[in-house]
């Protein structure tokens, strides 16, 4: 009798891993696309060119017949010359700085784009298939809620500036780039723009990017360049990176998700990367350039409802995900792991922060705020001056005598 159950219960549990096997692959074929040429990164990543026409964003029914928007039509108004010049890209022909690291080992051609691989142990990581590459709900800082406990309820914690109370057509910052320390696989440290609109209900319209470390999405502890969006506040819609269907990246030569390097050191050399938001203002479309010289691709207009218009709200910041472990605050490190007081080359920051306003003009935002949930775990202070215009420095080390 007993052998009996326990064939039927061996036999139950192979369909169980047979059925997830093909669930994970079909996952798989979903994300990874047919290359035309490899790049094995010496960070252990798989970089495949994959032919621009091809890419996940096609994969969504409304862009079935969609014509790629190869550039955009404006950039805003005082965004430096070089970057008019950059825009045809042919200009200039001198040697780029390496900013990812599997460029170490190679380049996309033209008319690729570059995507990491996505492994079987990847998706096995999330906490159910079907939200790999989707973040957890509620995570997003809200300055003014009047209920702290609904901010601590996810366990996200940010230090962050922000504006609101006008309408934004993008943002921009330069951001301080380190490699936090994490201390539960599951927790995540990212130091990110946010361009939001609607209310932190269900309907929030996101689109975020910056850096991020998390062993959780990418089975490691890198440093690594990231975008997110969401139309429906984190329910269904959006994803990381190109994990679904809705960016349409142009450029070959960056990859969404992949390593940035090198990063700074404590007391040592400083690294930044800037990166800039805008709405195209004749297609409506949400473009992203990396640095100076990467216009990476769009968000059309259609994914979202608010942000087909306009934002209502921009917050720059760190986020850190607080877990609890042991029922003590995590020591998952936020920027640098160190407070914003030990200022330049200690604690991480964010300089020349801007928004698009109607007029398509880049400019300093109006009446800045700064909102962290517990100062003595993770805290941000901000100030201006002619070089670095409107920043702020922020982050610190989670758990310490003051913080626990």
């Amino acid at each position: 009798m007993f052998v009996g159950l326990a064939v039927l219960t061996f036999a139950a549990e192979g369909r169980r891993i047979e059925k997830q096997k093909l669930d994970v692959q079909r996952h798989l074929n979903r994300f990874n696309k047919q290359a035309l040429k490899t790049i094995e990164s010496p960070d252990g990543d798989l970089i495949d060119c994959v032919h621009i026409s091809h890419q996940p964003a096609f994969d969504h029914p409304f862009l079935k017949n969609h014509t790629i928007q190869m550039r955009p039509n404006f950039h805003p108004e005082g965004l430096y010359d070089e970057n008019k010049a950059s825009a045809t890209a042919t200009a200039s022909k001198e040697p780029k700085p390496i900013t990812q690291m599997w460029h170490l080992n190679g380049r996309c051609p033209e008319n690729t784009i570059p995507m990491r691989r996505t492994k079987g142990e990847d998706v096995l990581r999330a906490s159910s298939i079907k939200r790999y590459g989707k973040k957890k709900h509620r995570s997003i800082p809200q300055p003014n809620s009047a209920n702290p406990d609904l901010i601590n309820e996810s366990g996200h914690q940010h230090a962050i500036a922000y504006v609101e109370g006008d309408k934004y057509y993008g943002a921009k910052a330069t951001i301080n780039v380190w490699d936090p320390k994490i201390e539960q696989a599951n927790e995540f440290s990212l130091s990110q723009l946010w361009i939001l609109g609607g209310s932190f209900g269900e309907d929030l319209n996101s689109i975020e990017a910056g850096w991020q470390v998390s062993p959780d999405l990418y089975g490691d502890n890198n440093t690594r360049l990231f975008t997110y969006w969401t139309s429906d506040a984190y329910q269904a819609t959006g994803c990381y990176n190109l994990l679904c269907s809705g960016f349409i990246q142009i450029n070959s030569e960056i990859a969404m998700g992949a390593s940035i390097f090198p990063v700074s050191g404590y007391r040592g050399s400083q690294y930044d990367i800037s990166i800039l938001v805008w709405k195209d203002p004749k297609e409506g479309n949400w473009w992203m350039q990396f640095g100076n010289d990467y216009v990476l691709g769009y968000w059309p207009s259609f994914l979202f409802s608010y942000l087909a218009d306009s934002a209502s709200m921009i917050e720059w910041g760190g986020e850190v995900v607080n877990s609890e472990p042991d029922g003590t605050h995590t020591s998952t490190q936020m920027g640098s792991g160190h407070f914003p007081e030990e200022g330049f080359g200690k604690a991480s920051y964010f300089r020349n922060i801007q928004i698009v306003d109607e007029s398509n003009n880049l400019r300093s935002p109006k009446g800045i705020g700064t909102f962290t949930e517990q100062s003595n775990c993770y805290d941000v202070q901000n100030g201006y001056n002619g070089d670095w215009g409107n920043y702020f420095y922020y982050g610190g080390p989670g758990k310490n005598s003051n913080c626990h």
